[in-house]
């Protein structure tokens, strides 16, 4: 990919789990810098070798790429103060991508001098081990080479999806941004039904983990196989997974899925409001 300066306004998980991953590509450290009021945040940085600063300003003047990294409810702040009188930063030049969730480009643009170039991102929090799935939205208007650093910035640390239209990105939300959070309910629950058949918290959580592995691996391994037919393949007639999946059909867990997906778009929609 092509290397540019980058500032990260922000050091928590999500900013840590993509700047290790392009450390782990061999991005050079010293085009990284990061920008946190936590001393505790900045060693972590600084002792993996990458610049650290608590100015936002300075180090997005100095950086290509400014990686908005801070909660959506600090958004107004963080990028308010970048946008002050005579120290106010050009973005006009430069490439903003922001991971605050429920902040609209319209928002940014409207917040930041002059950025023409901004790339929102939905992540998800498997980007911590390098699994990530990131959600993209940009303007036509947006710079393509700008777009294509996004995108190679983010599959450090995962795989990336672009949607055309940005409502679409509370879509994203549901599938990706917040469901590691279905599967681990998920999981859970099928490990304290396992304890209360009388395994061992170990022997539950190993057969819970690998299992949903496997069946994750055979997936990405059969991208022209349609899930419904990777389900039936492994359900005989009459037999025991045949008999979980009744019970699952009889609760009507497909219309239980989509209620809480919507649920999740719903909450989105209304935060994205709130935001301005």
């Amino acid at each position: 990919m092509q290397q540019k300066s980058i500032c990260f306004i922000g050091g928590g998980n999500m900013a840590q789990a993509i700047v290790f991953g392009l450390l782990k590509a061999e991005y050079p450290a010293n085009l990284i810098a990061v920008c946190d009021p936590d001393a505790e945040k900045r060693r972590l940085f600084a002792e993996n070798g990458v610049l650290v600063s608590t100015d936002n300003v300075a180090s997005a003047k100095a950086c290509d790429v400014v990686v908005l990294a801070v909660k959506p409810q600090v958004a107004n702040e963080v990028c308010s103060a970048l946008n002050v009188g005579e120290s106010a930063v050009d973005f006009s030049q430069k490439l903003v991508i922001s991971i605050m969730a429920a902040i609209s480009v319209e928002k940014i643009t409207a917040l930041l001098h002059q950025a023409n170039n901004v790339v929102r991102v939905m992540p998800n929090t498997p980007a911590l081990v390098s699994q990530g799935m990131f959600g993209l939205f940009a303007r036509n208007s947006v710079n393509a080479d700008f777009k294509k650093f996004a995108e190679n910035l983010l599959q450090a640390v995962g795989k990336t999806c672009w949607v055309d239209d940005e409502p679409d990105m509370h879509a994203v939300t549901a599938a990706s941004g917040s469901s590691p959070a279905y599967f681990f309910l998920f999981m859970e629950s099928m490990q304290q039904a396992l304890l209360k058949m009388g395994l061992t918290a170990e022997q539950a959580r190993l057969l819970v983990q690998q299992s949903a592995l496997g069946a994750a691996q055979m997936v990405v391994e059969n991208p022209t196989v349609e899930l419904a037919t990777l389900r039936q393949n492994v359900t005989s007639k009459g037999g025991t997974t045949a008999a979980a999946l009744n019970v699952f059909n009889e609760k009507q867990l497909g219309q239980i899925v989509e209620q809480a997906m919507l649920a999740c778009v719903a909450r989105s929609k209304e935060m994205e409001k709130l935001m301005g």
